[in-house]
C-alpha cells in the first residue's frame, strides 16, 4: 500500500524525499567565525536526521566573504570538503536529503547604519549573481541533494524583492524591476549547475510592514520563479529591518519588531497564523499550469493540522523549524503513531531570543546545560505529578505540585486549563514544578491538570484536577473596585 499524507514520498527532480516534512533553515550559532562545518555543527544535523525527515534544509550560510560573526560559509573552494563530509554523514545515517540555504547579506553596524539596496553599483549587483552561481556550483560539488536560494526576510534579494525598494534602476521601478536580480540569479545559478541539480527558492509570502507586498505580489514572483524552472518554493513571513527595534550600542536585528514576530509567530499567535500565503501562492500556480511544490510553515503544530493542509493542496511540504528543534524525532514518531510521545513546542522562543544575542541556539525544553536534543531512551512511563494545587492571587492563578524524583527520566510537564471541565487547552510547558497563568481572568470557573514527559516524550497518566472559582469582582465608579 502506497502511503499517504504526511508519508507520502515526494520526487522533486532526481531528489526523492521520503516523507512531506522539511526542516528549514535554522541558525544555530555553532560554527566559528571562520564559517567551517565543525563537530557542533555536525552533531547537531545529524540529531534532526535521526529523526529522518523528509528534506533537511542547512543553515544559511554566505555566498561572500563579508565579516559576519558564527555563521557557515559557502563563500570558497576551501569551505567544500567540511560541506561534503556533512553532507556524507547525514546521507549515511539517515534517508534524509539535505540542501544548504544560500544567502547573500548587506552590511550593518553598531551605530545602527545599515547597507540599503540603493547603495549598490550595478558592477557590485553583478558580483552578487556570480557568488550565488559559484556558491550552488560548490554545494553540488559537496554532494548536497540540492541548493535553496535564500531571498526572505531583511536580506540582499529580499530587499531587491521588497516593494519598500528603493532604486529607480532597471533593478527598482516596479515589480518587474524588482524582479529582476532574483531572476538574474536563478539564471546564473541553473546555468551553473544544470537543469537536472533541485533549486529550491525561499521568499516572503507577505512582508508583513507598512508599505510592504503581501499574497498578491507573491504570487507573481512565485509564477516567476516557477516559470525560471526553479525546483520548489519555501515560504516565509516578515523578518524584516523597517520595524526592527534599535538596541544601543546593537547592529539592527530584523527579527525584533511586529515582522518579527509574524516570521516566527510565538504562543500568542493561533496555529497556522501564515497558511493563507501557501494557499494563495499554490491555488495562482495550479492556476497557472505549474505543479512546483510549495513549502508551508508558520506554527503549524499539529499532526491533524500538518496533514490537512497537504490533503486540501494547500502545500506539498510542511515546514517544522521550532517543531524539530525541541524534538528531532517527530517524523518518526508520528510515522509510527507515537504522536503523544513527541516533545512538543511551546512556540516560547528562547530560541530566537538566543539567535538575537548570537549565542548558541538551544530550545528550553530541553534538560539544562544539554548542547542538543537528548537521545531517546526507554524510559519507564513517569507517574502522574502529585499534589496540584491552584491558588488566585494578585489576579493570576498560581499552580504548583510535587517535583518528580531525581532519577525518574522526568524532564517536563505540561499544563493544561479547561473552562468546562470537559475541552482541554494546553496551555504551556516547562521544567518547573509550577506555573502562574496570567491569561485566566475572575468571573470564570477554571480546571487545570498536569501531565509530566520525559526527555524521549512518554507522558505520565494526567494529574488529579483542580478547580478553581474566580467570582466576578466588584466594580465602583470612577475606577475604585475590590479584588
Amino acid at each position: 500500500m502506497t502511503p499517504s499524507g504526511l508519508f507520502a514520498p515526494l520526487q522533486i527532480g532526481p531528489m526523492r524525499l521520503q516523507n512531506r516534512i522539511a526542516l528549514p533553515a535554522m541558525v544555530t550559532r555553532l560554527s566559528g567565525e571562520d564559517g567551517f562545518v565543525n563537530q557542533a555543527v555536525t552533531d547537531r544535523y545529524l540529531r534532526y536526521a535521526q529523526g529522518e525527515p523528509g528534506l533537511i534544509v542547512l543553515e544559511a550560510m554566505a555566498v561572500h566573504r563579508s565579516k559576519s560573526g558564527p555563521l557557515l560559509r559557502i563563500s570558497g573552494d576551501e569551505y567544500v570538503h567540511g560541506l561534503r563530509e556533512l553532507a556524507r554523514a547525514i546521507h549515511g545515517s539517515s534517508g534524509a536529503c539535505v540542501v544548504p540555504q544560500i544567502i547573500h547579506f548587506l552590511k550593518v553596524a553598531r551605530s545602527g547604519w545599515r547597507q540599503t539596496v540603493d547603495m549598490l553599483s550595478t558592477g557590485e549587483i553583478r558580483g552578487i549573481v556570480q557568488d550565488y552561481a559559484a556558491a550552488a556550483y560548490r554545494a553540488a560539488e559537496a554532494g548536497m541533494d540540492g541548493v535553496e536560494l535564500h531571498m526572505a526576510h531583511a536580506y540582499t534579494l529580499s530587499s531587491f524583492l521588497s516593494k519598500r525598494n528603493p532604486r529607480a534602476d532597471q533593478y527598482g521601478k516596479g515589480l518587474e524591476g524588482r524582479l529582476r536580480l532574483a531572476s538574474e540569479v536563478v539564471a546564473a545559478v541553473r546555468a551553473a549547475v544544470g537543469s537536472d541539480f533541485p533549486v529550491g527558492v525561499r521568499f516572503l509570502g507577505d512582508e508583513c510592514i507598512k508599505g510592504g507586498y503581501s499574497t498578491g505580489e507573491a504570487r507573481q514572483i512565485a509564477l516567476r520563479l516557477a516559470q525560471l524552472g526553479v525546483s520548489y518554493i519555501s515560504l516565509s513571513a516578515g523578518g524584516k529591518f523597517e520595524d526592527h527595534v534599535p538596541r544601543e550600542g546593537q547592529p539592527p536585528y530584523p527579527y525584533t519588531g511586529y515582522s518579527g514576530d509574524r516570521c516566527m509567530p510565538s504562543h500568542e499567535y493561533p496555529d497556522g497564523v501564515n497558511l493563507y500565503m501557501p494557499i494563495a501562492v499554490k491555488r495562482y500556480l495550479t492556476e497557472h499550469g505549474f505543479a512546483t511544490p510549495v513549502i508551508a510553515a508558520g506554527k503549524i503544530a499539529t499532526r491533524a493540522m500538518a496533514e490537512a493542509v497537504l490533503r486540501d493542496g494547500q502545500a506539498d511540504l510542511i515546514g517544522m523549524a521550532r517543531g524539530l528543534l525541541a524534538d528531532p524525532d517527530l517524523p518518526r514518531k508520528w510515522r509510527d503513531g507515537q504522536d503523544e510521545k513527541v516533545v512538543r513546542c511551546i512556540y516560547c522562543n528562547v530560541c530566537k531570543n538566543l539567535d538575537e544575542n548570537f549565542r548558541e541556539v538551544r530550545c528550553f525544553l530541553w534538560p539544562k546545560g544539554a548542547g542538543h536534543a537528548p537521545a531517546v531512551h526507554a524510559w519507564s512511563l513517569p507517574d502522574a505529578p502529585a499534589g496540584l494545587t491552584a491558588q488566585w492571587r494578585g489576579g493570576a492563578v498560581r499552580l504548583s505540585w510535587a517535583k518528580a524524583a531525581a532519577g525518574s527520566g522526568v524532564q517536563g510537564y505540561d499544563i493544561f486549563r479547561s473552562d468546562d471541565g470537559a475541552t482541554w487547552e494546553r496551555i504551556w510547558a516547562g521544567s518547573l514544578a509550577g506555573y502562574t497563568d496570567v491569561a485566566a481572568p475572575a468571573g470564570r470557573t477554571w480546571h487545570y491538570m498536569v501531565q509530566a514527559w520525559d526527555g524521549a516524550g512518554n507522558r505520565s497518566p494526567l494529574s488529579a484536577p483542580v478547580v478553581v472559582d474566580l467570582p466576578m469582582p466588584a466594580f465602583a465608579l470612577g475606577g475604585e473596585s475590590g479584588e
